[in-house]
């Protein structure tokens, strides 16, 4: 059982706000904070329309400063669907080919057997090279080009191709190298990623590292307390996370952490800005007037990943991975208790259970930020997880706001 992190504040009808937050969303919010969260933001758009945009409780217990729309959160893996989304965007434009292998695009990648890797084998966890540098450090981890050239030289963790290995660091390096490699401007991925992805979409607070001059906004982090035992972790979780870099707040509280672009596992946003970018993907490709992705390519995303329900050898359990390289919905082993059973679900879970998603559907995307960070697992159950609730009334109001439209 988890207990509470830290008793924090009077749990009262007061802690709750939002612009459009609906008695239902303040009720889930309060059930949140009753299972032990601290700081919650919750935002959904259907279509282009933003219906729910609702928070709670505290962005830091210390000074008492409590959450608000404009909250900053570490959403961590959440970034991975940015970076994905920017590689597909180069292949829509002809200039990377799911099925090539990576050293076509980066010939320094070939060393120690990893000719063979294909773009599509990184999207979906199958590269083998999940390993970071053993002496990286907070103050070096946002190294760009130390990194990637780790990364061509690394020698394969697990067979290539065959085994699933979580990228859980080296997927934004993986992915952002061969964009950076295609992109006829030449420029960083970092700038790439605002001038292609977020700029366009109009997403103007979802950061890939936080600059100085916004840190003041970012939540703090809190761990969760256990009262029991702990499952066994995957003895190559260490070698993909190692301990002085590990996705844990005495980590990611630190400025110079925050800072770094670190793009398979920092971002930081609000849950405005996560869902306004999960839009995208809930409108198969085209936000307003806008279409960057065809609606072919982002339903192919929702076709599982071949042997979809193994487990991974990295995190130790089932992760239900797409072909395009994000999550699936609830109808898949392992998947996200919050996200729904529709099969053309598509989300991202960050470190400490941060979520988001988006329903090709009923075109519903939302975000789910905190910052109390937990582990489901083993799985909560429903009644245990806190989000659960929220999920649910978010799915009810954005119900009524389509049937209204």
């Amino acid at each position: 059982m988890i207990q509470h992190a830290v008793k924090a504040m009077t749990r009262s009808s007061d802690v709750v706000g939002g612009e459009r937050c609906p008695d239902a969303i303040a009720s889930a919010l309060r059930r949140a904070l009753d299972l032990g969260e601290i700081g919650v933001q919750v935002a959904a758009y259907v279509g282009d329309d933003l219906v729910v945009d609702a928070w709670a409780g505290e962005a830091n217990i210390d000074t008492k400063t409590s959450v608000d729309g404009d909250t900053l959160f570490p959403v961590f893996s959440i970034i991975k669907a940015v970076v994905a989304t920017a590689l597909h965007l180069q292949a829509e434009r002809g200039l990377i080919d799911y099925e090539t292998p990576v050293a076509a695009y980066w010939p320094q990648f070939a060393a120690h057997g990893k000719q063979d890797v294909t773009v599509r084998d990184v999207l979906i966890h199958r590269a083998g090279i999940p390993q970071m540098p053993q002496d990286v450090t907070p103050s070096s981890f946002g190294d760009w080009y130390r990194m990637v050239d780790h990364l061509a030289s690394a020698k394969p963790l697990l067979a290539p191709r065959t085994e699933s290995g979580y990228l859980a660091y080296t997927f934004g390096w993986l992915i952002g190298e061969l964009v950076r490699r295609t992109d006829s401007k030449g420029r960083s991925f970092q700038r790439f990623v605002q001038d292609e992805v977020l700029g366009p979409l109009g997403v103007s607070d979802f950061f890939l590292g936080v600059p100085a001059e916004q840190e003041d906004r970012v939540a703090t982090l809190y761990p969760e307390k256990y009262d029991g035992p702990r499952f066994d972790l995957s003895p190559y979780r260490a070698l993909a996370t190692p301990p002085q870099i590990a996705p844990k707040p005495a980590v990611f509280n630190r400025p110079e952490v925050r800072r770094a672009f670190i793009p398979g596992a920092n971002g930081i946003a609000t849950a405005r800005a996560t869902a306004r970018f999960f839009s995208l993907l809930a409108n198969r490709g085209r936000l307003g007037n806008m279409r960057l992705l065809s609606a072919a390519r982002v339903l192919s995303f929702c076709e599982p990943r071949p042997f979809v329900d193994e487990v991974d050898r990295v995190l130790g359990h089932i992760v239900p991975i797409g072909m395009g390289g994000f999550w699936l919905g609830g109808r898949y082993p392992g998947s996200e208790p919050t996200v729904g059973d529709s099969p053309h679900v598509l989300c991202m879970v960050g470190g400490g259970q941060t979520v988001a998603w988006a329903d090709l559907d009923s075109r519903l995307s939302a975000a789910i930020c905190h910052n109390r960070m937990f582990s489901n697992h083993p799985p909560l159950s429903r009644t245990e997880h806190p989000f659960v609730a929220l999920a649910d009334a978010v799915r009810a109001v954005a119900g009524k706001a389509s049937t209204k439209g």
